[in-house]
């Protein structure tokens, strides 16, 4: 008798994404990634001769505990290391004895090596942004220094269906409502973060680990309506599956893939686009941009501005909109102030993005 269907399509999920990262390190170094084939010098991720390290990210919750799970049983059999993480984010009294308890779970599922890393959060952004940049910065720093390969996430395909209404609520465009990638990362990591259970919905992953009798920890401020997120799983979503069916969830993340796909091809249509508007001194050509459609021409306009030293997460559609009327509604206004203390003006013809 096989096991559960919640755990059978958690282990197959993991499974699927496993074998993506050895193709993965197969197309990297032109050689297998199995540990007897490792190249000598070693790979990005890996050391020479030493099967690649896999990392799960785990809170302790019902979705990262199914993960870490999946991850012990399905990792010995491809040859891969499979490790655990969780972060101390030290919101919460108590959260450093919750951390060490994590640590004690996943060492019980043999995954090797575990730790628990505390983090100290800022307040940009809010405290929603601020602990995500504290906990991605600590699993950045834990993947380098132990040499992993890729660090899977727990989120679900609830988790899609709540990061789509929460960019639609913003107004950011399509690439917000595009959600979370199956696959991503920051420069020189592009391929670091992997998240399997972008199809499987929350309820799966629980029920995963009751019939494996996993204990899970659920985060107080998951029902804290304090924070948006948790407003909208109570809330929000429940309201709209009240008004207008079942089926939302899986809606909302099928509007994500589809406008993935839109984002990305008008992304490498743009960055194409982007030397045509040019002269040869490298400065923007007002006319030209003019002359392209608007998706494409606000593109080009953000990749010009986070060029310049605007950070990314602070330049918002507002933004990029002033900058495109210096395009498209000319009327002799003066230089638009952006994040990170950059600003853009047209002159002769030309559009300037530089630091102030």
């Amino acid at each position: 008798m096989g096991p559960h269907p919640a755990v059978a399509a958690i282990r197959l999920a993991v499974r699927r994404v496993l074998h993506d990262v050895l193709t993965d390190l197969t197309d990297l170094t032109g050689r297998s990634a199995e540990p007897s084939q490792a190249p000598s010098g070693g790979t990005p991720g890996t050391a020479a001769g030493s099967p690649p390290l896999v990392l799960v990210a785990c809170s302790g919750g019902a979705d990262s505990m199914a993960l870490a799970s999946a991850l012990a049983f399905e990792a010995p059999k491809l040859g891969i290391r499979a490790g655990g993480i969780t972060v101390d984010h030290g919101l919460q009294p108590g959260s450093d004895l919750r951390a060490a308890e994590v640590v004690t779970r996943m060492t019980a599922l043999r995954l090797d090596p575990v730790e628990s890393v505390a983090v100290r959060v800022g307040r940009d952004g809010g405290p929603e942004a601020a602990a995500r940049d504290a906990r991605y910065a600590a699993l950045d720093e834990a993947a380098d220094r132990l040499g992993a390969s890729a660090v899977l996430l727990g989120h679900t395909r609830d988790d899609q269906a709540e990061t789509v209404l929460l960019g639609l609520a913003r107004g950011s465009g399509i690439r917000s409502l595009s959600g979370m990638a199956e696959v991503s990362g920051g420069p020189g990591r592009s391929h670091r973060y992997r998240r399997p259970f972008l199809q499987i919905d929350r309820q799966t992953a629980r029920k995963a680990c009751m019939v494996q009798s996993l204990a899970v920890w659920d985060d107080p401020h998951n029902i804290d309506p304090a924070y948006t997120r948790s407003r909208l799983r109570h809330e929000g979503l429940p309201a709209l599956e009240k008004a207008l069916g079942k089926g939302v969830v899986e809606a909302l993340a099928r509007t994500a893939q589809l406008s993935r796909d839109d984002a990305d091809a008008l992304d490498a249509w743009a960055a194409e686009a982007e030397t045509g508007v040019r002269d040869e001194d490298g400065r923007l050509e007002c006319a030209k941009l003019y002359a392209l459609p608007p998706a494409v021409r606000r593109r080009v306009l953000r990749r010009a501005v986070v060029a310049a030293g605007s950070p990314a997460g602070s330049l918002f559609a507002r933004h990029i909109e002033e900058v495109d009327r210096l395009i498209t509604g000319w009327r002799g206004q003066g230089a638009i102030n952006l994040p990170g203390r950059v600003e853009a003006q047209r002159q002769g013809g030309r559009l300037v993005i530089r630091q102030g």
